[in-house]
């Protein structure tokens, strides 16, 4: 950059193995005035849409990417500059940013970091790791998920943590077989891949059942838990959309499919045909199919929710700071059984839906990293 009150925003990396990214829709144009938060850009990956929110406040003097090219990660999509900054100086950086745009990815890109295993209990458990210093960060998917349920958040809390995100049994490339499907059973996983990466203390973040999860692994050994996140966690209360945790284990087809998975978020466009087809490719691997089944019966007592989690921050009995963050919007578990998490620092967003990792990324990243601060 010529001048260096010239912010560039750049295409974000939403998942380790993102090399590519499109503009499929431009919300500000140049000479629009932004704040932090405020949305700049719709974006498409080959896993997931999204929309880009602004880091600061500025102007946008420069649109760089075109709607509907494809952009390498970290490539200048857009230049935000104050007024009295120099149409000569924004020119020069805008023609260096085009430049990276048109040269595309580089032939020998990294695809992201590799995928590891644990021996636990018998079971193979997979997980991805990234960063390098700091705290240990481990992300817990939940009920149909997998390891990159986290791909708006694995990368940039690993600017500052080392993060890892793994595979439930039952879930993504880990083994299949989830004995009884107990809360227990799962947690086993989790303190297992803590052993395996070595990590004497971690902050605990867990998704809906995976919320469950982490709660179960903290109140077996709160030594080991810093902090825990729960983000829409199952088991605070008996009301639950088992429509959509059914039709989610029964869903054979796209057609079957494709509206169920929109229960998950309050905005259905997020629901992408690549996401569809991973999902479709993971329900008809070997032992998955029963896999859902039996934990159906750990997170539904017929039409309602088992409601078991209360009991568990119970037991934590306060050794260990709660942050629970739920979308007000959420179409899976209500939003107001955050009100049962006692003595949780309550984070409700509103107008998401029940994955407000995905949805709300900046406001959930930075509600674990004020539950990071305060356990000191």
């Amino acid at each position: 950059m010529t001048d260096e009150r010239i912010v560039a925003v750049t295409m974000p990396k939403w998942g380790l193995s993102m090399q590519l990214g499109k503009i499929t829709g431009w919300i500000v144009a140049e000479g629009d005035d932004v704040s932090p938060g405020d949305e700049l850009a719709d974006i498409e990956t080959d896993k997931i849409a999204g929309t880009l929110e602004a880091a600061g406040a500025g102007t946008v003097r420069r649109i760089i990417a075109r709607v509907g090219e494809d952009v390498p990660v970290s490539g200048t999509i857009a230049l935000i500059a104050p007024p009295d900054v120099s149409d000569d100086d924004l020119d020069a950086a805008a023609a260096q940013a085009r430049a990276v745009i048109d040269a595309g990815v580089p032939d020998d890109a990294a695809g992201g970091p590799a995928v590891e295993t644990a021996d636990i209990g018998g079971r193979k458990i997979s997980y991805v790791g990234t960063g390098q210093d700091g705290e240990v960060v481990l992300l817990v998917h939940g009920y149909g998920g997998d390891r990159n349920s986290w791909l708006f958040l694995q990368e940039p809390l690993a600017a500052r943590h080392r993060v890892y995100a793994l595979d439930l049994p039952g879930h993504g490339t880990s083994s299949k077989d989830v004995g009884d499907g107990s809360v227990d059973t799962l947690a086993d996983a989790v303190l297992g891949v803590l052993d395996a990466i070595g990590a004497e203390r971690a902050h605990l973040v867990g998704h809906s059942l995976g919320g469950a999860v982490a709660l179960a692994a903290t109140a077996r050994d709160p030594r080991r838990v810093s902090s825990l996140t729960l983000i829409a966690p199952s088991g605070f209360g008996t009301e639950v959309n088992a429509g959509y945790l059914r039709g989610f284990a029964d869903a054979q087809t796209r057609r079957e499919l494709k509206p169920v998975v929109g229960d998950l978020f309050a905005d259905d466009s997020l629901v992408t045909r690549q996401l569809i087809d991973d999902l479709l490719a993971y329900k008809r691997l070997d032992g998955v199919d029963a896999a859902l089944r039996t934990l159906l019966g750990t997170l539904l007592d017929g039409d309602t929710q088992r409601a078991g989690s209360a009991a568990a921050v119970a037991a934590i009995g306060g050794a260990v700071p709660v942050t629970v963050v739920w979308g007000s919007a959420d179409r899976v578990i209500p939003s107001g059984q955050a009100e049962s998490v006692t003595g949780a620092a309550r984070h409700v967003l509103d107008g998401a839906g029940h994955m407000p990792h995905m949805e709300r990324p900046a406001e959930v990243q930075a509600a674990i990293e004020d539950a990071m601060a305060r356990a000191g």
